[in-house]
Formats: structure tokens, sequence, C-alpha cells
């Protein structure tokens, strides 16, 4: 067994086999989907995925079809596709899957450059975002 130099070493290790073990608890089946790269901005994005939130999956196709930015499409895509991950692979209902876990992660930024006058460039940065969605099926 390790010599630790300190209480708060034992009781950080104690903390996190807790929370691992209560993450495997869990008996609900989860389903996920990830889109890549998606050329927007995660500020915007998370905008949108505030709104789907906690929703069932029908309620939050029909709030992304009508809602006004840019930003409902792709997202509209994904909540479509971990549904159809969620039906073919693991058999579950479409009806009473709930969105559960929604975020929008930076992905890398296109560089590109702004010719200015007497041989400057000013730099431009085109981000892109990783879209992720988790859902679980209601009991």
């Amino acid at each position: 067994m390790k010599q630790f130099g300190n209480n708060i070493e034992i009781i950080t290790l104690i903390l996190r086999k807790t929370k691992i073990t209560k993450k495997f608890m869990s008996n609900v089946q989860s389903v996920k989907a990830v889109a890549k790269y998606i050329r927007m901005s995660p500020h915007k994005v998370r905008r949108v995925l505030d709104q789907i939130r906690g929703r069932s999956y029908r309620e939050a196709l029909m709030i992304l079809e009508f809602l006004p930015y840019d930003a409902g499409g792709p997202v509209w895509q994904i909540v479509h596709s971990v549904a159809a991950n969620a039906k073919n692979n693991y058999d579950l209902d479409k009806k009473k899957l709930i969105i559960d876990e929604v975020y929008a992660n930076e992905g890398p930024k296109l560089k590109r450059i702004r010719p200015r006058a007497q041989g400057r460039a000013y730099k431009i940065l085109k981000p892109t975002c990783h879209i992720t969605i988790v859902v679980k099926e209601s009991s």
C-alpha cells in the first residue's frame, strides 16, 4: 500500500472513487451523438442548446424547426441522429427519449488573413465547434 503525504490526498481519492461508482450504478441507457468541426461559434450554438436541454425528443425537434437561429439546422440534425442511434442500436422508443446532456465545445479555429495597408495583415479567426447530445429513455 502506498504511503500518502497527507489526509487530503486520501480524501480526494475516496471522492473520485465514489463519483465513478455513481456513474456506473445507474441502469438507465443513454445514447450519444457527436458532430465535429461544425463551422459555427460555440457561443452561438450554446444559445440554441440551452433551449432544448431537458426536453423530450419530439418537443426539441419542434422547437429547433422554428427557431430563427442558423445554429438550429445542425443541432436539429444531431438530435435526429441521436434518436436514430437509440432506435437502431439499442431498440429504444423515440417517443420516450429525453435530452439528458447537450454541450458545444470549441474546435480548432480556421486561420485566415486580411491584407491591410503598407504590407500589414489582420488575423481572421473562423471558429468551429463540436456539438454533443446525450439522450436517455424516460421511465
